[in-house]
C-alpha cells in the first residue's frame, strides 16, 4: 500500500529516538547537542576593566578639561591586562591602562588615548618617568569606558540550557567559562550499503556493463554533512546470502541505509532479507522520484536497529535521504529545529506533474530579484541524472493533485542551500558547463 510523504516521515520518527549524551572535546562538540544545563563558577568579567587603552582617572578630576583649556594629571604607574595594579588612584593622579586591565581602586573612569596628549608626542614611557605627567583635553564622565565585573556573565547564572546546537558563539562561551569540554548527544553511526551485480566501487577498473556507486558516497556525505558517522559497507551482491552477510556487519551500528533492491525487480531482494530478518513497516510512498522507499528495522541482541531502504536511482537516493533520513538523524541527535524552511517561488517555466497521484519534488534553482523568489528546473529531470543534484539549490513541493505549474504562479520549495554559489554550486547547467 502506498502511503503519503508525511505518514512515512512520522512512522520513521516513531521509531527513533534520542541517543545517549557523550564527553567531547569543544571543537569536536561543533554541531551537537548540549546533553546538560550549564552554570557559571564564576562572574565575566571577573573585575571591572576597561574597554580602551588609555588612563584610569577619577572622573571629578578631569572637570572642565578641553583642547583650549587641558588639566594636567601625575602619572604614579601602568597596569596592562592579566595585572592588577597594587596601589590607587588618588585625586589628581593617573594611572596608563591597557585593554581588558582591571581598573585600579580609586579610578571611576577611562580617558582613551586620544584625548590626552600621548598621540601627540610624548613617549609612552612616562608611567616610568619620575613626575611623569598627561594632559587631558576633554571631561570624562564617570564609569566611561569601564566594563563592569559580571556584565556578561554572573556568578551562578545559567548561562546554556540543555537541548542548545553547539555553534562556534556556544563553544566561544563554553570555553570562557573554563571549560575544555561539554557533555552532548552523540553522533549516530550510520552504516550504509549499495547493492547490486551492476555496482563497481570508485576507484576500481569498470567493464563495459557496469557503473560505478554513487548512492554510498552521495549519501555518506548528507550523513556527514548533517552530523552523523557514514560508516560504509560496500557492495552487496544480488543473492540473499550475500546481502544478509553485509546487512549483519551494519547492525552495530545506529542506522542501517540501504540503496537500491526494493523496487519490484527480480533482483531486488533488500524487501526479502528485511521481511525474514526484520519487520517491514512500508515499501512505497506517493512521490516522485522516491516510490521505492521501503522502512523497517533490524533486531539485534535486543537492540532495534532502523533501516532506510532508498530507492537505486541516484537521485531518488538523495532525495529520499534529504527528505526522510537526514529528520531521523536530527531527531537521534536530539535537534528539535530541523525542518527546512519552506518559502513561496514565482514559477520561471511551466512545470509538468502528470503521472500517478504523487507528490513531484523536482529539482531546480531558487534566486532572488526585486524583494521576491523565483524559481526554475535543472533540467530533464529523470530520476538517474544526478548532475541535476549538483546545479540545484531547492526542490519544488508540488502535491499530487496539480497536474502542471504554469509561468507566474507561485508554488512552495524546500530551500536546500542559502548561499549564492559560492558554497555548493548552485550555477546553471548552462553555466557549469557538463
Amino acid at each position: 500500500m502506498m502511503i503519503t510523504v508525511d505518514e512515512a516521515l512520522e512512522r520513521i520518527l516513531s521509531y527513533v529516538d534520542v541517543l545517549e549524551p557523550e564527553e567531547k572535546p569543544l571543537l569536536e562538540a561543533l554541531g551537537q547537542v548540549l546533553a546538560e544545563d550549564v552554570t557559571s563558577d564564576f562572574s565575566i568579567p571577573p573585575l571591572d576593566n576597561t574597554a580602551m587603552d588609555g588612563y584610569a582617572v577619577r572622573a571629578e578630576d578631569t572637570a572642565g578639561a578641553s583642547q583650549d583649556s587641558p588639566v594636567q594629571l601625575h602619572v604614579t604607574g601602568e597596569v596592562a591586562a592579566g595585572y592588577i595594579f597594587e596601589g590607587e588612584v588618588a585625586a589628581g593622579t593617573a594611572v596608563r591602562i591597557m585593554t581588558g586591565a582591571p581598573v585600579p581602586a580609586g579610578a571611576d573612569a577611562i580617558v582613551p588615548f586620544e584625548e590626552t596628549d600621548e598621540p601627540f608626542g610624548q613617549a609612552p614611557e612616562r608611567a616610568h618617568q619620575v613626575d611623569a605627567t598627561v594632559q587631558v583635553f576633554k571631561e570624562a564622565q564617570p564609569g566611561a569606558n569601564i566594563r563592569r565585573a559580571g556584565e556578561d556573565v554572573r556568578k551562578g547564572q545559567l548561562v546554556m540550557r540543555k537541548g542548545r546546537v553547539l555553534r562556534a558563539s556556544e563553544i566561544g562561551v563554553l570555553s570562557s567559562l573554563g571549560r575544555a569540554s561539554a557533555k552532548v548527544i552523540r553522533r549516530p553511526v550510520v552504516a550504509i550499503l549499495s547493492t547490486g551485480d551492476e555496482l563497481v566501487e570508485a576507484g576500481q577498473p569498470k567493464p563495459p556493463a557496469k557503473i560505478y556507486d554513487a548512492n554510498a558516497y552521495g549519501v555518506g556525505a548528507l550523513v556527514r554533512r548533517y552530523g552523523g558517522v557514514p560508516r560504509l559497507l560496500g557492495i552487496a551482491k544480488d543473492t540473499v546470502d550475500a546481502l544478509t552477510a553485509k546487512i549483519h556487519e551494519g547492525l552495530d551500528a545506529d542506522m542501517l541505509v540501504t540503496s537500491a533492491g526494493v523496487s519490484r525487480g527480480d533482483y531486488d531482494m533488500v524487501k526479502e532479507v528485511l521481511a525474514r530478518e526484520g519487520e517491514i513497516d512500508f515499501w512505497t510512498v506517493a512521490m516522485k522520484p522516491g516510490k521505492p522507499l521501503a522502512f523497517g528495522c533490524f533486531r539485534k541482541e535486543g537492540r532495534q536497529v532502523p533501516h532506510i531502504g532508498l530507492p537505486g536511482n541516484p537521485v531518488s537516493s538523495m532525495v529520499t535521504f534529504e527528505l526522510f533520513g537526514r529528520a531521523a538523524l536530527m531527531k537521534m541527535m536530539g535537534k528539535t529545529d530541523w525542518q527546512r524552511p519552506v518559502i513561496k517561488a514565482v514559477a520561471e517555466e511551466r512545470i509538468v506533474n502528470r503521472d500517478d497521484p504523487r507528490r513531484f519534488y523536482a529539482r531546480c534553482v531558487v534566486t532572488e530579484r526585486d524583494g521576491r523568489y523565483y524559481v526554475s528546473l535543472t533540467g530533464p529531470q529523470g530520476s538517474g541524472m544526478l548532475t541535476s543534484m549538483v546545479y540545484a539549490n531547492a526542490l519544488t513541493v508540488i502535491p499530487a493533485e496539480v497536474d502542471e505549474v504554469q509561468p507566474g504562479e507561485e508554488i512552495d520549495v524546500i530551500m536546500l542551500d542559502w548561499s549564492h554559489g559560492e558554497e555548493w554550486g548552485t550555477a546553471s547547467p548552462q553555466e557549469a558547463g557538463p
